[in-house]
């Protein structure tokens, strides 16, 4: 495959020259890889250099000529032709001479013919790909649509017309394509490839998903090519396996990829898994990633993986030798530093129960200086997890060591562990004091205080320090500030994304628990610090305050009276509810669905003339309403305010009253007052802009009114929060 990376680097180069001169030294061979040749022909094809390449393609026929195989050799050729560009002779009496040898038995062979280009010859190019494509052409049978429409089926085919209809994945409706326009868009499927099964039938698919994971994987990398986990999870998420699955279904499915023997697993997620042609044996595999690297890291690393995922293996005398000697070997090597010797120690005594003949783990932990260095230096959380282990079995000041590590600790498991270890008898004090430190410092440690803030508010830790009310709304008031102090950093983007959502986590539920029983002084102290965080927008700062509001309504602006009667429009009333599923609503339109309709107009725009283009009309009209609709939603949020206890009177009617009216021949009816979001005349809500609710508002119990020629008493009213 050495030519494959020469003639790829020339192909970024977009240099012609050197690029025919390789290839026609590479056209001199004697011999031919065919998976070579393939794949070199196919990158061509993708390039730029192809419609200058396509006058050059014959000097590739003496090497095609040596391929032995008939499939190969029509394989290649194929390729050949949907590059090639000159039409010669010579190209159309071999590409006549592979069809007659292919489809000798086909009724409509001279009509197919005609159809791409070789009856007469003219331009013949793409003739076997457009032949097979035809030979293809059945109703039920499947296709791919290379310009984005994605898979689809074929449901009708017109040979007169040179027509055929198909239902694409990703566009609405049956589609008619020409013959002419199918050659240059569509390529077929085979009925049980991975795309013709998921569109044809996904039920079966998920079935088989289910049942055997690993040889749909095989499938989706023999049909898609090398993918990455990112991009199986695009083929497979929603489509086949219900997204609400998909977390549980990939995590078993990856344990079970990285014992398969024909999949060759990537080492970082932006790495593909890979289908090899033949099984590789476990043991290859790891004799391999040994011999390809002289790091100790990874030495140990390779070793603790094979261990971990296939400790079977280890009862074969032959790979338990070698590993352990590779490991001892190790134990050499002048450059190997003090966490890399710890880890050999563990690992002989761990997995193999046996002493090295220098040191022993127990030795090294009690011999140590720096043990926080050493440990941070340990890439194995395993591993970590054992030196602390040692640390507290065999260092008498394990004690300062524990609080020293705490927080510097990355993994939550090894701050579990550590935090479990101190809230015990006879170090709980050194725990009281390390916890307090960091409450009165919480920068020194960011992610440590949201991880204990985290801690206080689950539950079954009540014995933790700082556990009780005022201890938790102490480090809520921490946390505040830690948020107002690194939300502009980019450094700590991500733990400002994940103090946002602990806030607004079940509707600020955490607010909520926290706020109830505190002082006036605190509330306000709370509200002071939120309006300092510019990551708390302003629909976010609203709900805080009404929030505030409920705990001490004398927090909320004065003449609310007036305010609830009267309804002008200028204050949008909305219960908390109401106001989370309109922003929702607003949030969708501008992160989802104004997204998808770009895509949509730039697809219909791509199709042709905009003036008979239905397609791109519809699509931008719809752009107009999904902005006309978020343009309105962003005003009325504006306008939006929640109403709270302290919002409803029941002396006269207003907003949040439940009304009890009698009409003149005693029957009687309640309507609930609330804003145009939560109205339900179903349920006899009424929103506060309606007729009926203006009628109503202001008037007392024992007054009447009359409404569409009907009289009507108000016998009484009461909250609806009640």
């Amino acid at each position: 495959m050495s030519y494959l990376k020469e003639f790829h680097s020339l192909i970024l180069k977009r240099d012609l020259t050197k690029f025919l001169v390789l290839w026609e030294e590479y056209c001199n061979n004697d011999q031919v890889d065919v998976e070579e040749m393939v794949n070199l022909l196919k990158m061509i094809k993708g390039s730029e250099l192809a419609p200058s390449f396509g006058k050059h393609v014959e000097m590739a026929l003496p090497l095609w000529e040596h391929a032995q195989d008939g499939i190969d050799k029509y394989k290649i050729f194929k390729l050949l032709i949907d590059l090639q560009n000159n039409n010669s002779e010579q190209l159309a009496e071999l590409t006549m001479q592979l069809l007659q040898e292919k489809y000798k038995d086909d009724p409509e062979f001279l009509e197919r013919i005609r159809l791409i280009g070789l009856r007469p010859i003219g331009n013949f190019q793409g003739a076997l790909s457009n032949y097979d494509l035809l030979a293809h052409m059945k109703k039920g049978k499947f296709v791919y649509h290379t310009a984005g429409w994605g898979t689809g089926e074929i449901m009708e085919i017109s040979p007169l017309r040179e027509m055929l209809t198909c239902e694409f994945e990703y566009v609405a409706g049956r589609k008619h394509l020409t013959f002419s326009n199918a050659f240059k868009t569509l390529t077929p499927l085979e009925d049980d490839s991975f795309l013709a099964r998921r569109f044809g039938d996904p039920d079966a698919l998920e079935k088989e998903a289910k049942e055997n994971p690993l040889a749909v994987i095989h499938l989706l990398l023999k049909d898609l090519g090398p993918q990455t986990a990112g991009e199986i999870k695009d083929e497979l998420c929603d489509l086949v396996i219900p997204e609400a699955e998909w977390g549980r279904w990939w995590q078993a499915t990856r344990a079970k990829l990285k014992k398969d023997t024909l999949i060759e697993t990537p080492s970082s997620l932006r790495d593909p898994f890979i289908l090899r042609k033949n099984a590789v044996s476990h043991e290859s595999i790891l004799q391999e990633a040994m011999d390809e690297t002289s790091d100790i890291n990874e030495i140990i690393l390779t070793s603790y993986n094979f261990v971990r995922d296939f400790p079977q293996k280890l009862k074969q005398e032959e790979v338990r030798n070698s590993i352990k000697d590779k490991l001892i070997g190790l134990l050499k090597n002048p450059d190997i530093n003090k966490a890399q010797e710890l880890q050999v120690h563990i690992f002989l005594e761990e997995l193999f129960n046996e002493q090295s003949e220098t040191l022993s783990v127990e030795q090294m932990i009690k011999s140590l200086e720096r043990v926080d260095i050493v440990i941070n230096a340990i890439d194995i959380i395993a591993f970590k997890k054992r030196t602390l282990n040692a640390v507290h079995e065999y260092r008498e000041d394990w004690k300062e060591l524990f609080s020293t590590l705490l927080f510097k600790m990355q993994q939550s498991q090894l701050r579990d562990y550590l935090l479990n270890e101190l809230n015990k008898e006879g170090t709980k004090e050194i725990l009281h004091a390390k916890i307090t430190e960091l409450l009165e410092n919480p920068i020194t440690c960011p992610e440590a205080l949201v991880w204990y803030f985290q801690k206080l508010l689950a539950k079954g830790n009540k014995d933790l320090p700082y556990a009780d009310k005022d201890g938790i709304s102490r480090f809520f008031e921490s946390f505040m500030i830690l948020f107002h102090t690194i939300e502009s950093d980019p450094n700590y983007r991500d733990l400002t994304k994940k103090m946002y959502n602990i806030l607004l986590a079940k509707r600020y539920l955490v607010v909520r628990e926290i706020l109830e029983g505190t002082s006036l002084e605190y509330t306000k102290e709370f509200l002071l610090l939120a309006s300092k965080c510019l990551t708390l927008a302003g629909h976010d700062m609203k709900i805080l305050r009404s929030l505030a509001e409920v705990v001490h309504p004398t927090l909320g602006p004065k003449k609310k009276r007036k305010d609830r009667t009267s309804l002008d429009g200028h204050v949008l009333w909305t219960t908390e509810e109401g106001y989370l599923r309109t922003q929702e609503r607003a949030k969708q339109i501008g992160t989802v669905e104004i997204v998808e309709n770009s895509r949509e107009v730039e697809e219909a725009r791509s199709h042709g003339d905009l003036r008979e283009n239905a397609e791109y009309k519809f699509a931008v009209e719809k752009r107009a309403n999904l902005q006309r609709e978020l343009k309105t939603l962003s005003e009325q949020l504006n306008k939006a305010r929640i109403i709270t206890p302290q919002d409803i009177e029941n002396d006269e009617v207003g907003i949040g009253n439940i009304v009890d009216l009698v009409k003149k021949d005693g029957s009687t009816i309640s309507y609930t007052i609330l804003g145009p979001w939560d109205a339900d005349t179903e349920k006899n809500i009424l929103s506060f802009q309606s007729k009926l609710a203006q009628a109503m508002v202001g008037l007392k119990a024992g007054d009447t009114f009359t409404f569409k020629d009907e009289e009507y008493t108000i016998a009484g009213m009461r909250s609806f929060m009640e």
